[in-house]
């Protein structure tokens, strides 16, 4: 019985920058108006959590289970990324802040794409 190689998520990269991506979303969430508690800010909480959270989970999968909990972090990083376009057209984060989000969001994808494209070879 041979054993599978498993990653450890908390050396992974792209874990550490969701991690950093989820805790930034926590901190802006603290300024939302109140009304959007159980609405958009619940919302990008949960998303933002999901992010690292699929990775650590799928981490202890064969590769290409893990490839699919890569999948649903990406997935998960798409729709946070529009959500702070919301959030940006709702006039709760400036502009520079917006983009300093974005920037980190695109690198975490094209970094999880990068190693997905290891995981597949």
């Amino acid at each position: 019985m041979s054993l599978r190689k498993r990653h450890n998520y908390k050396n992974l990269k792209i874990w550490n920058l969701a991690l950093e991506i989820a805790n930034n979303i926590s901190d802006l969430l603290v300024d939302f108006p109140k009304h959007e508690r159980y609405d958009l800010s619940s919302q990008m909480s949960r998303c933002s959590i999901s992010v690292p959270s699929n990775i650590a989970e799928g981490s202890a999968k064969t590769n290409k289970s893990f490839n699919n909990y890569l999948d649903i972090s990406l997935g998960s990083s798409f729709e946070l990324g529009t959500q702070l376009l919301i959030t940006h057209q709702r006039k709760y984060i400036n502009k520079e802040n917006l983009k300093i989000l974005e920037n980190k969001i695109e690198e975490f994808q094209r970094m999880t794409m990068g190693f997905q494209n290891g995981l597949n070879s």
